[in-house]
């Protein structure tokens, strides 16, 4: 896909004929009002058990990643070196992530332990609320004046979700992240150089760095080279304040990998190479088996990123030829259901493929489950979707590991090794689901009111 069809494709959503110039909103009226303070109230509702379960642990086992932030911010302040600082007992956790980091954490090193947890925890969920809000776009405005009860019912939904949950246990940066590549990959007509965000996250984590190789792959040139532009302009202004730290990170820290964040044949590592490690296979065979399973979901799952975004575009072009209103709209409506799939496929990567990917990491699910869902009309589509919350509902890695822990033979420990990798494995499967079963539900849908031997233009032709 060159340059042109990337324009073809912004110029299809800005388009779309369901687009409203922001001028022809109307002001909100007093019930519009209400119903947004419903929505507020109920996402605070859904959300206060969480906040009071974790703000009112000891304070040594609550956000021990945002300390890991402040300390980090500390170190610059201080001109400790930041590669050599940890967080105090028990924990003792270094800092890991790019100099850039350290210093966005910096303005949180000035305020007190409790307003730095507050300040966390509102970010976290207003990034929250933004991922929802591109997530389950359509599902959310089908309730009309309802949407924002129904918004505050989604956030709810997905705060639960184990990786979620874990994002507010552990304070981590993740939400944050993942909502400036949605918004940057999604926004139909962004105020910014697309890319921009996602070459931040990049220069705040180096995870993100999946979506520069789907930029790549799908041709979005302009966007790949305003992401390593941003990403690098980053990079070299935390190098002008921190030569020190910088040189030790690019050439140092970052060489280590996960001798620096933790062990990767702990349960919590959902990553391909976790599942792996947990073989307990000799050293070059657990590196050769690892090696070609990430180069085979690296394959198959940037290959289905593609055709799905191709496929997306193509739907989009497709509704301003149609004659039939209610088509274009549920044909706009498929093709952001399948550039959301596809976005989903490339965070869901960002986890599997790494050499760490913690639990936590697979925040993920909130656009895999607002892909699944579209706007809701679709009963399959429904049900899958609640069939995937369910599961990531529950800690299924641990009660694997405490079935290995019995000790009882292959009868508890192949079943406990199988549970312990439920998460990795599920995302390996959604990827599929994704790639493959949404897309053909999509694509040869049939609108109402359409020729049934009709089907989207350019189908059968785009490769897998």
């Amino acid at each position: 896909m060159g340059a042109g069809n990337e324009v073809r494709g912004d110029a299809g959503r800005a388009g779309s004929p369901r687009t409203v110039p922001a001028a022809g909103r109307r002001r909100r009226s007093g019930p519009d009002l209400a119903f947004l303070a419903a929505g507020i109230a109920v996402a605070a509702a859904l959300v206060a058990p969480i906040l009071a379960w974790w703000l009112n642990n000891p304070p040594d086992q609550r956000m021990v990643d945002l300390e890991v932030y402040r300390d980090g911010g500390r170190a610059v302040l201080r001109g400790a070196p930041l590669y050599e600082v940890l967080t105090q007992p028990p924990q003792l956790l270094p800092f890991t992530y790019p100099p850039f980091a350290s210093l966005l954490a910096v303005p949180f090193t000035v305020i007190s332990w409790k307003a730095a947890q507050w300040l966390w925890m509102a970010l976290l969920y207003a990034a929250l609320a933004v991922v929802v809000g591109y997530a389950f776009r359509d599902l959310i405005r089908r309730t009309g004046r309802w949407a924002p009860v129904t918004a505050g019912l989604l956030i709810g939904a997905t705060a639960w979700l184990m990786p979620v949950f874990d994002q507010a246990r552990f304070g981590q940066v993740g939400v944050m992240l993942m909502a400036l590549c949605m918004a940057d990959c999604l926004t139909e007509r962004p105020r910014w150089p697309r890319g921009m965000l996602v070459g931040l996250a990049v220069a705040i984590k180096l995870v993100p760095g999946v979506f520069l190789i789907y930029f790549l792959v799908t041709g979005r040139r302009q966007a790949l080279g305003n992401a390593v532009l941003t990403a690098a302009a980053a990079s070299l202004a935390a190098f002008a304040v921190l030569p020190s730290d910088s040189s030790d990170f690019w050439f140092g820290a970052l060489l280590e990998g996960g001798d620096r964040t933790g062990a990767v044949n702990g349960t919590t590592n959902q990553a391909i190479n976790g599942m792996v490690a947990r073989l307990y296979l000799p050293g070059p065979a657990g590196t050769l088996l690892w090696l070609v399973l990430v180069a085979a979901m690296a394959y198959i799952g940037f290959r289905m990123a593609r055709r799905t975004t191709l496929l997306a575009d193509t739907l989009l072009a497709d509704t301003v030829l149609a004659e039939n209103p209610r088509a274009a709209g549920d044909r706009a409506a498929d093709a952001r259901s399948l550039r959301l799939a596809a976005v989903a496929i490339v965070g869901l990567l960002s986890v599997l493929l790494s050499p760490v990917g913690w639990i936590h990491h697979l925040v993920w699910l909130v656009p895999v489950l607002g892909a699944l869902l579209g706007d809701g009309r679709d009963t399959r589509r429904r049900l899958v979707a609640a069939v995937v919350w369910v599961w990531f509902l529950f800690p299924l890695p641990w009660w694997g590991a405490k079935l290995i822990s019995l000790q009882q033979g292959p009868l508890t420990k192949i079943p406990g090794k199988i549970v312990q990798d439920a998460y990795g494995l599920a995302a390996v499967a959604l990827v599929l689901l994704l790639g493959r079963w949404l897309v053909n539900r999509l694509v040869t849908r049939v609108p109402d009111g359409e020729d049934a031997s009709r089907r989207p233009a350019g189908m059968d032709t785009l490769p897998l």
